[in-house]
């Protein structure tokens, strides 16, 4: 951070908070907060004559709160630039006077009451977005004693404890009596590992996902107690230790040799004594299978990483994606592992998923190649498969703008919508979602899908299944079942559009006439979409589908709706037995009476627009059992939702009055 500090060619912003994000690649404008620190940063010398006067006393956020700090302070030691802040929250102020007596105490007068938040606004070319992580909070845990029990620690106590700039110099000793503790135990996986298992099962506490970096800690921390405290008893409780990585099986192997015990099972309960102040871990150890009782006079919980608060800010401002983790989804993770879906914006470090320091500096290296790569270009080339506007068809409805994920259609009210080329991805939702045909996607053209489904249909209509398969993972997705060799019927017609969003109410509409049994809409799964949000877009529209279908006396179902990843090939022939199923319960005379009931009816379509960002109350109604319960319906991450009497998963979200079916 020193470094950065000082470079030439780095402005480095402290204190301050991005607010808003537009343009596109090569044309970004940023607004920046740079919030008042009331102190004047090139004239404090950070002396620390201010400080020991002020009579604000608060918990020192860097130290864990186990040490206090002021109302003025430094955030944390090194900090860039090395001068003090005020909270201006906590300070008593000056104006009316109620204290001042940090002005008193600076000789250089660099104290500014008056000082104000400054808008910065910034022209940038290319965007990195490393927000990093923070640490489960281990509270819902109950069971490990850490809000009842004073020698319960987290590891980031615990690195403040034995830290030379921690709140007791490097001196290691427990909170509770302030003694060198000499048995110390370790719980692995808090917060990681622990949703849906057999003492969670509705998934309120803790993550499904490894955090990566959480193993090798604790066999870092044992290393360091064993060299500084030779005589300390370790004892490590885990599920599995993850020791991936260039010398981290080494290190393991000696943490095991210096004899820090490894016991494979989690306490279930951790009493403490209140006199002594001791605690009691009852586990049971899987490998011997018994019950196993240990006592410690200090016990770490290796807390699991979840992404920070800001992330959330930051994705709705860059227009990112994110996994059902949590954490930001970059546009590919093998061939583009640092780009995000939107072009011009790079992540790096922990805002992409858990990991230590090395892959975050690879990462971040990474990063910066990819940004100099396009900076360093005098053009940008993109792929020709962009949106188009006819402006003598456009009706200026702007609906286009609206549903558009990478916000790349410009429209304001009484003028034709503008498409910038060098922000567009080429997903379709646009195209799909124009009732006037005036959008048109290259090389995915509605003449060109229209022709497929001419020619998928031409002879032995019922014989067919007519899928709409998105290009990045339900084509892809059939392309692993293909390469696999599944056994799976060979039936099934793929027209390939760059995303499920592509999928206009019409090709269906126009499917189901010209004589398809069954026909099936595929694309990324919910919380992965290629393309932030576009297949929402999809649900929506196969919704209004669904009921229109319906009200024409068309069974719906002949109408599904599925996601596939690439890496699901056998997802993808599982899907396709049972579509055959469904097809051949199809007969001639319901595919002539389809046609009949379609004919000249107009293609349902829904007006509203999902643009839901946060986890929001809804009704969830079971097809099947036709059970209701009330729930919290998030549609970045609630794929699917079993039901809890029959426990299947075809249920209907009823979201502001109007319902959304899941398969």
């Amino acid at each position: 951070m020193m470094d950065s500090g000082r470079h030439p060619n780095i402005e480095l912003m402290a204190h301050s908070e991005v607010e808003d994000v537009s343009g596109y690649v090569g044309n970004f404008q940023v607004r920046v907060r740079k919030k008042a620190r009331y102190v004047v940063e090139g004239e404090c010398t950070a002396c620390g004559d201010c400080a020991p006067v002020c009579p604000i006393v608060r918990p020192d956020e860097f130290q864990m709160g186990l040490s206090t700090r002021r109302a003025i302070y430094i955030p944390f030691p090194q900090a860039v630039p090395s001068a003090y802040l005020i909270n201006m929250e906590e300070c008593l102020g000056d104006n009316p006077i109620a204290c001042g007596k940090c002005l008193e105490a600076c000789d250089k007068k660099c104290i500014d009451f008056d000082m104000r938040d400054e808008i910065v606004e910034l022209q940038v070319g290319v965007i990195i977005v490393a927000t990093g992580m923070e640490v489960y909070d281990p509270t819902p845990l109950d069971e490990y004693g850490y809000t009842s029990h004073e020698n319960v620690i987290s590891t980031l106590e615990f690195e403040r404890l034995i830290s030379a700039g921690g709140p007791t110099e490097g001196h290691f000793v427990r909170p509770s009596d302030v003694t060198r503790p000499k048995r110390i135990g370790f719980v692995q996986c808090v917060g990681s590992r622990t949703a849906l298992s057999g003492s969670n099962p509705d998934g309120s506490k803790g993550n499904p996902y490894c955090s990566n970096i959480c193993c090798m800690n604790t066999v870092k921390d044992s290393l360091l107690l064993k060299d500084h405290y030779p005589g300390t008893d370790i004892t490590v409780f885990y599920i599995d230790i993850r020791a991936f990585g260039k010398g981290f099986e080494d290190l393991f192997m000696r943490s095991k040799a210096e004899g820090v015990k490894y016991i494979r099972g989690l306490p279930g309960e951790v009493v403490g004594d209140p006199e002594t102040g001791n605690l009691t871990a009852y586990v049971e150890n899987t490998t011997t299978g018994r019950l196993e009782t240990h006592e410690f006079d200090l016990l770490v919980l290796s807390l699991g990483a979840i992404p920070r608060k800001e992330t959330g800010l930051v994705r709705q401002l860059l227009s990112l994606s994110r996994t059902s983790d949590g954490f930001l989804m970059e546009a590919h993770p093998k061939l583009r592992p640092v780009d995000s879906p939107t072009r011009g914006v790079y992540i790096a470090g922990c805002a992409e998923s858990p990991k230590d320091v090395k892959d975050s500096v690879t990462q971040a290296s990474a990063a910066a190649a990819r940004a100099g790569i396009l900076l360093n270009s005098p053009r940008i080339t993109v792929e020709a498969i962009t949106a188009v506007v006819d402006p003598d068809l456009c009706k200026k409805c702007g609906l286009c703008a609206k549903v558009c994920p990478f916000s790349a259609i410009t429209w304001q009210k009484g003028e034709v919508a503008h498409v910038i080329s060098a922000a567009c991805a080429g997903c379709g939702t646009c195209a799909a979602e124009c009732t006037f045909d005036a959008i048109t996607m290259r090389h995915f053209t509605d003449q060109q899908i229209y022709a497929q489904i001419d020619a998928v249909l031409e002879q032995d209509s019922l014989e067919k299944i007519l899928c709409f398969a998105c290009n990045w993972c339900s084509y892809a997705g059939a392309d692993t079942a293909g390469t696999s060799r599944l056994q799976y019927p060979p039936n099934a017609r793929l027209i390939r559009t760059m995303c499920s969003g592509r999928v206009k109410p019409d090709f269906v509409w126009y499917s189901l006439q010209k004589g398809a049994p069954v026909v099936l809409v595929s694309g990324c799964h919910y919380a992965d979409c290629h393309y932030i949000d576009a297949n929402r877009n999809t649900v929506r529209r196969v919704d209004a589908l669904w009921q229109g279908l319906e009200k024409h006396g068309v069974r719906p179902e002949r109408l599904q709706l599925d996601w596939c990843s690439a890496a699901e090939g056998q997802k993808w022939a599982k899907i396709m037995r049972e579509l055959e199923e469904m097809r051949a319960a199809v007969t001639v005379q319901e595919a002539e009476e389809t046609k009949e009931a379609l004919k000249g009816k107009k293609v349902p379509v829904s007006s509203k627009v999902w643009r839901l960002k946060e986890p929001t109350p809804a009704t969830m109604r079971c097809m099947r059992c036709t059970h209701q319960w009330a729930t919290t319906f998030d549609l970045a991450v609630d794929e699917e939702r079993m039901c809890p009497v029959c426990r299947n998963n075809g249920v209907r979200v009823l979201l502001d009055g109007w319902e959304s079916q899941r398969r």
